[in-house]
Formats: structure tokens, C-alpha cells, sequence
């Protein structure tokens, strides 16, 4: 009897070894870890007296095309306050914050108007060249409007997109597009805003003609929408 216990223990011994060695190792082992995020987290900026609820239509494109609420972010903002001064230190604050908590190791940016100047300053002279993957302009003053003269004596905003204002001279000083970034500009014949037009085209950038569109309408237009997020794909 003590014989036939001990080979039971062996034998139990045994098939716990077997145990372990042909079901516990195949399923740690398919537990595969996680791979990298499909996207980059994508922040959308918004332009002057706008605010993040006008990237409404084009986040729902980026999400009918698998892009998640976990990459997808909308910055708010003063937009009467300076480019240099102000806005460029918060965005960089708030571009942090988002690597922080998606983990990622860069970020992909769109703006709109005004908020060309903000994000672009960020890339060329607070680090942006290390934590940006695309930048993508929609109308944006890149080399000033003389729109914004009629409201340069009380706002700081329209002074920074007037042509030749130190904000416009500081961005368009070297190199434009600076670093391994990937730039991308979208421009409209029709925009009554933009004065003129060829403002928004940076070198470097690939500059796309989106047609007879308004300034606003940029936002909205499914083969702009679509034609940001082929950008950012490549």
C-alpha cells in the first residue's frame, strides 16, 4: 500500500509537470503584448474667434475611418492673445499633456486659420521638430493676410497675422518647414479671408489647391477631410 501511494504521488507530480509544461505555457504564450497604437494622436486647433466645436464634422470622418476618442483632441484657447508671447507656451503645455497621457511618442497636429501660426511656431522654435510626425494647415496666414489689418490697432491676434509683423517674419526667417516633419497646407481660390491666396503655401509643405471654398469651408469639406487624413496616413 505505502508503494502503491508513493507511485501515486509520482504520478500526480508528473502529470501537474505536464500540466504546467502543454497548458500553462501555450496560453502565456498567446497572450501577445500590445502593438503600437494604430494612429498618432491627432490635435485639432482651432482658428480666430473660433472655438474646438468647429472640428466637429471632420473628428466624426476621422472616426468613421477607425481613428478612436483616445486619439483624437481638440485644443481651446484665447485667440486675441500673442502667438510668441503666449499661446505657443501653452500649446507646448498642452501638446505634453497628450503625449503624457496617450503614451505616444508624437503627435500629428491640424489646424485651421489662425491657429497656423500657434502650432507652427511650437514646431520651429519650442521642440516641435522632436514631437511632431504631420502638420497640416487649412487656410492658414501662413505669410500674413491684409485681412487682419482691420482690426490690427485693438488686437494682438490680427497684428501677429499681418504681413511683415514679427510673428510672420520670425516663422518665415530660414527654413520654413523645419526638421523631419511632414508639412502640409490647403489653400482656396474663393477665400475671402486669406489676402492673398498664395499666404497659405509654405516651402517645403505639399500645398494643395482645395478649389473655390470660403474660409469656413475648409472645415467642412469632405474632400478636404478626406485628403488630411491620406496626408497623415503616409
Amino acid at each position: 500500500m505505502r508503494l502503491m501511494r508513493r507511485r501515486s504521488t509520482v504520478l500526480l507530480s508528473v502529470l501537474g509537470a505536464l500540466a504546467l509544461l502543454f497548458g500553462a505555457a501555450p496560453a502565456s504564450m498567446g497572450a501577445q503584448p500590445a502593438g503600437p497604437p494604430a494612429h498618432h494622436p491627432v490635435i485639432f486647433v482651432h482658428g480666430y474667434n473660433a472655438d474646438p466645436g468647429v472640428w466637429g464634422g471632420m473628428i466624426a470622418d476621422f472616426k468613421a475611418a477607425g481613428y478612436t476618442d483616445d486619439e483624437l483632441f481638440s485644443w481651446g484657447y484665447d485667440t486675441h492673445q500673442s502667438v510668441n508671447e503666449v499661446l505657443a507656451g501653452r500649446f507646448t503645455d498642452y501638446v505634453n499633456s497628450v503625449l503624457s497621457r496617450t503614451g505616444a511618442s508624437k503627435v500629428d497636429l491640424v489646424a485651421h486659420s489662425f491657429g497656423s501660426l500657434t502650432t507652427r511656431w511650437y514646431v520651429k522654435f519650442r521642440g516641435g521638430t522632436a514631437t511632431v510626425d504631420h502638420w497640416v494647415s487649412l487656410g492658414g496666414p501662413n505669410h500674413g493676410t491684409y485681412t487682419s489689418w482691420a482690426c490690427v490697432i485693438w488686437d494682438q491676434a490680427c497684428r501677429d497675422m499681418s504681413p511683415g509683423s514679427y510673428v510672420q517674419n520670425q516663422l518665415a526667417s530660414g527654413d520654413e518647414t523645419p526638421g523631419a516633419v511632414k508639412y502640409a497646407t490647403f489653400w482656396s481660390e474663393c477665400d475671402e479671408v486669406i489676402n492673398p491666396d498664395s499666404s497659405v503655401a509654405l516651402s517645403g509643405a505639399v500645398n494643395t489647391d482645395a478649389g473655390c471654398l470660403q474660409h469656413n469651408d475648409l472645415l467642412g469639406d469632405d474632400g478636404v477631410s478626406q485628403g488630411v487624413r491620406d496626408f497623415l496616413a503616409g
